[in-house]
């Protein structure tokens, strides 16, 4: 699958969260309303957020599927990760105005016992958004697309919120009536730990960050490869769901500049089937 594929694949995956999102916060925040649980309203603007995330990172995918041009010569792949960057301060925002409200739910003269109905109602979402996630994990390993693996992690902690919305709601029908504040404030913690570990993976990738252990990884191919002497340098930067790789290697200074060629060539084919990696960049020096 080529990287456009990758990246027409990966828009599925948004397109099936924000169809979700939308059915999901509409029931959310109605029945949450009429039936009196703050731990409810609170998943369901926690979904509305996702909504805005979701659509923000279907853009970025449309954008990175555009060809390369005469400003960018490496084409828009970045244009994902800056979508999902741009989500994570809608989630920030959100997440903090569900802590507000719920901390001040706490100082209220009486909080209302929510009907069991608005439980039912968390577990259901739940087991919807664990499925949704389970669906976008699948297709993020399959694209190798970071907005949609970015995606993937927000349903899985969206799944666990509407949980403890659940277990919260049903506290209080033991008298516990202060538990369904504390979920709806539990529910902000996640949102903002859920946008704070989405920023700090698009912030590291937009810097030239690279993951180590991935380096690792590729440095063994390019060892194991005939001909390689020596592995002089190596560095790596990801352009969106694109990994380009800068390389000098070793040989021996007897090899004609043919015979140096074709050992960069099955470095290239190695990259690419062990690791997926399109663009490599070799420069060759004599031992």
């Amino acid at each position: 699958m080529d990287l456009y594929n990758q990246l027409e694949q990966g828009e599925k995956g948004a397109w099936l969260s924000i169809v979700v999102y939308v059915i999901l916060s509409v029931l959310k925040l109605t029945v949450g309303y009429l039936f009196y649980s703050e731990a409810l309203r609170a998943d369901g603007l926690n979904n509305t957020t996702d909504i805005i995330a979701s659509v923000a990172v279907l853009v970025g995918l449309r954008i990175s599927r555009k060809p390369p041009d005469r400003n960018h010569k490496y084409g828009h792949f970045r244009a994902e990760t800056i979508a999902t960057l741009v989500a994570s301060f809608i989630m920030a925002a959100v997440g903090i105005q569900v802590l507000i409200q719920a901390v001040l739910t706490f100082f209220e003269d009486s909080i209302r016992t929510p009907n069991m109905v608005t439980a039912w109602t968390a577990l259901f979402c739940g087991m919807v958004m664990f499925a949704v996630y389970r669906y976008n994990l699948a297709l993020a390993k399959r694209t190798n697309s970071s907005a949609v693996m970015a995606a993937a992690q927000d349903n899985r902690s969206d799944a666990l919120v509407s949980l403890g919305a659940f277990l919260g709601i049903l506290g209080t029908q033991f008298g516990l009536n202060w538990l369904d504040p504390l979920a709806a404030t539990a529910v902000g913690a996640v949102i903002c730990k859920t946008a704070f570990d989405i920023f700090r993976d698009a912030t590291h990738s937009l810097s030239d960050g690279f993951h180590e252990n991935e380096l690792f990884q590729y440095k063994k191919t390019i060892r194991k490869t005939p001909g390689v002497q020596e592995l002089k340098d190596i560095k790596a930067r990801a352009h969106g769901n694109y990994i380009l790789l800068d390389v000098t290697i070793l040989v021996d200074e007897k090899l004609s500049v043919a015979e140096s060629h074709l050992i960069t060539e099955d470095i290239e084919r190695r990259m690419k089937e062990q690791h997926l990696i399109e663009h490599v960049h070799i420069h060759i020096e004599p031992v």
